[in-house]
């Protein structure tokens, strides 16, 4: 993208728990915006530290950060620095205004973030600090750590689907938009990919035999799921109250026909 046009071009961030969740959950989405122009930032939250069974709290930071540095590159995003380590991404404001100087440096026009209600609490509380993040990211009294200046841009957020498409309580969630990632895969597995040391400890730690086929397979169902695409990244639309000025929906104006709407699932927020 030619400098000039960078500068004004609209900004997606997208917030993940730990390294690899974005191109597990988000990337799909992030590639196709990325080729309609927008602008890419990219933050874990936690640095991926009990990602091993076997290295040390230190290697195994640095591996995984290597990895995130490169799947960021593959996507053709900006980098930001993870905060805390796994299993410490807790509500504090502290961290709040961590991950608020992040929001204001991006000033994204759309926020990726995880479920509300998923299996995990470092992905659940990773989401609801990127959510207060956004809400306070003009208050001028809210000082980020770093200091960061208030941004007063109309922000719209979106939460990824749950692990297993299910809630802790083991309930279906069904998406209300699904972007079609069938002509991304390759790039969105070439980006997971670049987490390596994750299909050793996911093979170790849960029993999965391919790491990326995992994703695929995952995309096949959200895919089947919305009726319209073989594979799919499933979306639900955070409410507007608070982070723009209208109940506008960005990701379906910049992806088109490449991002469908479910109006069943509209009809139940009547």
């Amino acid at each position: 993208m030619p400098p000039s046009l960078a500068a004004t071009a609209p900004a997606v961030l997208a917030v993940g728990a730990h390294p690899d969740d974005i191109e597990f959950l988000m990337a799909g989405t992030l590639l196709r915006l990325r080729d309609a122009g927008w602008r890419l930032h990219y933050l874990t939250v936690a640095n991926g530290s009990c990602g091993t069974a076997t290295e040390s709290r230190d290697a195994i930071v640095a591996r995984r950060r290597a990895e995130a540095i490169e799947a960021a590159r593959c996507l053709g995003a900006v980098f930001h620095e993870s905060l805390v380590n796994d299993l410490e991404i807790l509500y504090t404001y502290d961290l709040v205004a961590r991950v608020l100087a992040v929001v204001r440096e991006a000033c994204p026009r759309i926020l990726l973030v995880h479920s509300a209600d998923d299996y995990m609490e470092d992905h659940s509380t990773s989401q609801r600090l990127a959510v207060t993040a956004a809400f306070c990211r003009g208050m001028v009294n809210y000082v980020s750590a770093p200091a960061r200046p208030p941004v007063a841009e109309d922000v719209t957020i979106y939460h990824a689907m749950p692990a297993g498409l299910r809630s802790p309580l083991r309930e279906r969630v069904r998406a209300g938009q699904y972007v079609d990632t069938a002509d991304r895969l390759g790039a969105k597995r070439a980006a997971l990919g670049c987490h390596r040391s994750q299909k050793e400890w996911l093979d170790h730690s849960q029993g999965m035999d391919s790491y990326l086929d995992t994703m695929a397979a995952r995309d096949r169902e959200v895919g089947r799921l919305s009726g319209r695409f073989a594979y799919a990244e499933g979306w639900r639309r955070h409410h507007h109250l608070g982070f723009s000025a209208d109940d506008g929906d960005p990701l379906a104006e910049a992806l088109g026909g490449a991002c469908w709407v479910d109006p069943a699932y509209e009809a139940t927020l009547d």
